[in-house]
């Protein structure tokens, strides 16, 4: 028997009183769901839920945890949301911030006055590396990132050490040119190391997981669902021929040091709950203001603190936030218009392929609201 928490209780109960009429449509978001895990190649899981600043408005949860079994997927698994964590890393610095422990422009040399970094690098800000402008590049980093798996050390002291290597030589890119880089991340997360003086892992529960009340959040691959049973697996290989990855095995996630580029796991709940805060939703857990830093791009820039921005038509014109995140064993996709106050998102179980359908399913989700 699943046991089912008094939050997923109350959240289910809601949703069934204020789900919409539109979205009862047996053409519906329902519908659009069992669509999308028939497609060629889908995962063997998917969740998804619109979101608005009440709530949880819609959410669907369909397949299977593991390819191969018949456990159905539900709404207490816990889902990996790779990248999507950054934003998450993000808004944890901004709460440090908002408590006048740091700022966004202060220079990493001032944060690692005891590291010799490269003059290219002296007037460099976390919040150049929130928006990978910072000139650094993961062609040149990932693979040390990635052989951290075999590192004993402490995962606060390999963070300094790749501050040590990623800022001791010059840039690999372009100062204040957009590049994509997970090391960015794993660079803030060292600030926050740094600057809090406690380790980021303790950081992004203290500052968003629990204020938040994500109680199904996590790091690295979900053992269990958030009742404590067993949960979605991962999976990796082509759609033809997938396998389930055990969480338990090392290999299940990247290596602790990429947390805070991208190792949080949570319930459908959580993030619907984390998206919510980003489009308006009632909180006093950050400012107004904070929340609006952490979505605005800087001007002529296309990414935001953890976000990709751009204006939509189907939001009117305004900005949008968007964000994909993979381990390679699990996929999760969010798009949102923050000044329309609407929010989509899908979770899945089958790698990076998990976006053929996944990203259809959310146009799809998309259209279907808003026309």
């Amino acid at each position: 028997m699943v046991r089912l928490n008094r939050r997923a209780l109350v959240a289910a109960a809601a949703a069934a009183v204020a789900t919409p009429s539109w979205a009862r449509r047996s053409d519906g978001p329902d519908a659009a769901l069992e669509a999308a895990l028939a497609t060629p190649g889908a995962p063997p899981a998917m969740a998804a839920g619109i979101v608005t600043p009440g709530g949880l408005e819609w959410s669907g949860v369909r397949g299977v945890r593991r390819v191969g079994a018949d456990e159905a997927a539900t709404s207490q698994d816990r889902w990996h949301i790779g990248s999507n964590t950054k934003a998450m890393t993000a808004a944890a610095y901004a709460r440090l911030v908002e408590r006048g422990l740091t700022d966004w422009t202060r220079p990493l040399a001032d944060v690692f006055s005891d590291v010799m970094i490269d003059p290219a690098f002296a007037a460099t800000t976390p919040d150049d590396l929130t928006r990978h402008i910072a000139g650094l590049t993961d062609p040149t980093t990932l693979p040390l990132l990635m052989a951290a798996r075999a590192d004993a050390r402490p995962v606060v002291e390999q963070r300094a050490a790749v501050v040590r290597t990623a800022l001791g030589k010059p840039p690999t890119g372009t100062p204040g040119r957009f590049a994509y880089g997970n090391v960015n991340y794993v660079l803030l997360g060292a600030v926050v190391d740094r600057i809090a003086r406690r380790p980021w892992e303790d950081v992004i529960r203290d500052e968003v997981f629990w204020p938040l009340g994500l109680s199904g959040a996590g790091l690295g691959a979900p053992l269990h669902d958030a009742s404590g049973l067993g949960n979605a697996w991962g999976h990796e290989g082509p759609p033809h021929a997938r396998v389930a990855v055990d969480p338990a095995t090392p290999w299940a996630d990247n290596p602790p040091l990429l947390g805070p580029a991208g190792t949080a796991h949570m319930t459908l709940y959580d993030y619907a709950r984390w998206l919510q805060v980003m489009i308006g939703g009632e909180q006093t857990w950050l400012s107004t203001e904070g929340v609006r830093g952490l979505i605005t791009p800087r001007e002529g820039q296309p990414y935001a603190r953890g976000w990709i921005t751009r204006p939509e038509t189907w939001a009117g014109g305004t900005t949008t936030i968007a964000h994909e995140g993979s381990n390679t064993l699990w996929h999760t996709i969010a798009v949102a218009a923050p000044d329309k106050g609407l929010g989509f998102f899908v979770l899945s179980n089958g790698g990076l392929e998990g976006r053929v359908a996944a990203v259809p399913l959310i146009q799809k989700l998309i259209v279907e609201r808003t026309t």
